[in-house]
Order: structure tokens, then sequence, then C-alpha cells
């Protein structure tokens, strides 16, 4: 019966999804070690750093992934080499670098004064930790588009792996500076891209250079929707800190609930590794059916993942976060409610938004999650005690991203839904999970 089972398991997702449980655990390592041996200002400082990085980080360096991997499936189906392919993304991931590294630079002084107590190192470590993101991103999508999992599985286990020895080394030795906690996240994913590189080399080839229009077409609304769906998750931290920067100790605590409530989301980041395939064949196929049915059991799944994750949340959330993290006692299990649904909203929302991209409406997945930050911003400004403000914004842009897309996905699923474009051009392997 494991044999039937394992060979229902599309190809990769038990490599992929043990590499991604190795890097959750290490978020979780990561952070508990800093929390019990930074200072709440510190802690905090390390908080709002962590939530800049995978904002950014995953917001727009993951959609150049996606890309390159679907480019480079499309061209390995025609016995065609991924040089072409990565020298292209490279050069996209290295424009998009530039742009922040200068965004960031040109803005450090107020950047650290308003974010971590005018530690100016702290913004440093940030760009190191966006050009680590950039490489190993790029990267990704070669060895996702060749299918190479089990590689694949190997660089998201070694970035974790690297991060548990690091920051354990880091707690044993008695390091109370949040710069060497921040630096862990430069470190980690560099080293894993160095030792997973020869699958890369030995397959690169050369070529013609790829049409930018090939890599460029879908990559402006992906990353649109990549980077508001980071905000949506993560900008809770960061405005918590804006809006009232002497509370240090609720910005930490804040994150170490995120943490624990978005287990979920780790989970599904090995479901969707075949969740956009799936759903992208049956519209190609123009089987209705297929589609509805395929997307009924995966919101179904993801569904009893954020009961299940919002009820242990709201029973242990408080205790787990002061054992764990020793974050402050300053949430409680109101607080641990508002981000469970919040979650279980933002999965609604992950699995609507692989459906429209099957039906290769990338427009529309924009426009929800753009609804959700403007829904968002309103809510945060809303007189209101600012914890509250920050989960209710969460709770209610996740609430939002998710009806809009039903609504769009309604409207566009009343005949047999058949893409624009063939299948292996439409289907943007998304192998990363999500919140890193």
């Amino acid at each position: 019966m494991i044999r039937r089972l394992l060979r229902l398991i599309p190809p990769g997702t038990i490599a992929v999804g043990a590499g991604l449980g190795l890097l959750g655990l290490a978020s979780y390592v990561h952070l508990a070690v800093a929390g019990h041996s930074l200072t709440e200002a510190d802690y905090s400082s390390l908080s709002v750093l962590w939530s800049i990085v995978f904002t950014l980080g995953i917001g727009v360096f993951m959609p150049v992934e996606q890309e390159v991997a679907r480019v480079v499936a499309a061209r390995h189906s025609q016995g065609l080499p991924p040089g072409p392919v990565l020298a292209r993304g490279v050069a996209v991931a290295a424009v998009v670098l530039a742009v922040l590294v200068l965004a960031v630079t040109a803005g450090r002084q107020p950047l650290a004064d308003r974010l971590f107590a005018g530690d100016g190192t702290m913004v440093t470590v940030l760009v190191g930790a966006l050009v680590a993101m950039a490489i190993a991103y790029s990267t990704r999508g070669v060895l996702s588009g060749l299918q190479l999992f089990p590689w694949y599985g190997t660089q998201l286990g070694i970035d974790g792996g690297l991060r548990i020895i690091l920051v354990a080394l880091l707690g044993l030795a008695g390091v109370t500076s949040p710069v060497w906690y921040g630096l862990v996240l430069v470190a980690a994913p560099l080293v894993s891209v160095l030792l997973t590189l020869p699958p890369v080399l030995r397959t690169i080839g050369g070529g013609v250079p790829v049409a930018w229009a090939t890599l460029l077409r879908g990559l402006g609304l992906l990353t649109v929707s990549s980077l508001l769906s980071q905000v949506v998750v993560n900008i809770g931290v960061i405005n918590l800190q804006l809006l009232a920067p002497s509370n240090t100790a609720a910005a930490g605590a804040l994150l170490s609930a995120l943490v624990l409530v978005r287990i979920p989301l780790f989970v599904f980041g090995s479901m969707q590794a075949s969740l956009l395939p799936g759903l992208a064949t049956t519209a190609t196929t123009g089987d209705r059916a297929g589609f509805h049915s395929l997307l009924r059991r995966a919101l179904g799944i993801v569904t009893a993942l954020g009961l299940t994750g919002t009820i242990g949340a709201v029973l242990v959330g408080p205790w787990l976060v002061r054992t764990l993290f020793d974050a402050p006692d300053v949430l409680g299990h109101g607080d641990f409610a508002w981000l469970g649904v919040a979650t279980l909203a933002y999965l609604w929302a992950m699995v609507l938004g692989q459906a429209l991209l099957a039906l290769d409406r990338h427009r529309a997945q924009a426009l929800a999650w753009t609804a959700g930050v403007a829904a968002l911003v309103a809510v945060t400004l809303v007189p209101a005690p600012v914890t509250l403000r920050v989960e209710l914004a969460y709770a209610i842009g996740s609430v939002v991203v998710a009806a809009t897309m039903a609504v769009l996905l309604r409207d566009g699923t009343h005949r047999a839904p058949t893409p624009t474009r063939p299948l292996d051009d439409a289907v943007a392997p998304a192998v990363s999970g999500g919140i890193r």
C-alpha cells in the first residue's frame, strides 16, 4: 500500500518536501536561538530584517525562478540546453537586484533610524541577504525546469541545515549581536548554491540566446502578484515597528507568532509543486469537471490544514512563543485566533491563485492581490490598538484576496477552461514553496 501511495505522489514532491521541511525547521531554530540570545530591542531589529528580506526576496526573485523554470522545461522537452535561459534569468535578477540595492543604499540612514534603531550595519546585512536570494532563486529555476528535484531539495536542505548549525554555534558562543544572526541569511543560501552548482554546470550548454520576450512576457504581472502576496503575509511586523517604534516587545513577539501559525504554508509548499501542473493539464484539455474536482480537493486540503493550525495556535500559541522563542507575554489567544483566520484565508488565496494561473489569467491574479493590499492598508490606518490593527489587516487583506479570486475565477470558468498558450509554455513550476 505504501508503494502504491508513493506512486501517486508527483515526481519530486518528496525531495522538495524534505528540503522545505528542513528549511522550515531552520526558521524555527533560527528565531528560537535568537529569541533566547538577544535583547527585546535587538530581536525586534532581527524580526524587521527577516520580514523585509523575505518580503522583497521571495516577492521579486521567485518569479524569476518560476519563469526560468517554465522556459527551461519547455526547451528541455525539445532537447535544447538551459544555458541561454539561465543567462537571461541571471541578467533579469541582476537588474532587479541593482534597483533594490540602489534604493536601500540611498535610504540607508532613514532605514537604519526607523527600522533598526540606528544600526546601519543591519542595512548592509539586508543588502547581502538580497544578493544571496537573487543567486539562489536563479539557479533553482534551472534545477526545477530540468526536473532535477533531488538536487533542488538538496539545495533547500543544505540552506536549512547550515542555518541550524550556524545559529546553534552563535548561541553556544553567547553571541548577542543581531548582525551575526542576520548574516546567517547571507551565508547559508550562498553555500547551498555552491554545493549544488555541479548539475547546473554540467547541463548548462550553449546555443542561440533566448528572446527577451520569452522570459519577460508574464514576468511583470507574476512579480506584482508575488510581491503583493509577500506584503500581505509579512508586512505586519514592519508596520508594527513603524507605528509603534517604542514597543520593541511587540514586533519580535508578532514574528514568532506568525512563524507558528504559518506552519500550514510550509506543508502547502510541497503540494504546490504538483497543483499548478495538474490544474493546467485539465484546463488545456478542456476537462472542466477535472479542473473543478482538483480545485475542490486542494481547497479541502488547505482548509483542513488551516483549521487544524488555527485551533492548535489558539490553544497553545501564547505558551509556545514564550517557551520556544522567549517572546514577551504580549499576545493572547485572541491574537492567535486572528492570525490563524488570516492564514486560512491566505491558503485559500494561494490555491485560487494557482487556478487563475492555470487559466493563464495573470492579470486577474494581480488584480486580486492589489485589492487585498488596498484593504490591508485601509485597515492598518484605522484608529485602534496597533497590534490589533496589523492582525486585522492581515486577516481582512487575505479574505479580500481570496474572495476576489473566487469571483474572478467563477466568472472565467462558465465555459470549459482553455488557456491561450500551449501547456508547456503556460505552466510555471512553483516548487519553491512560499514563506521561507
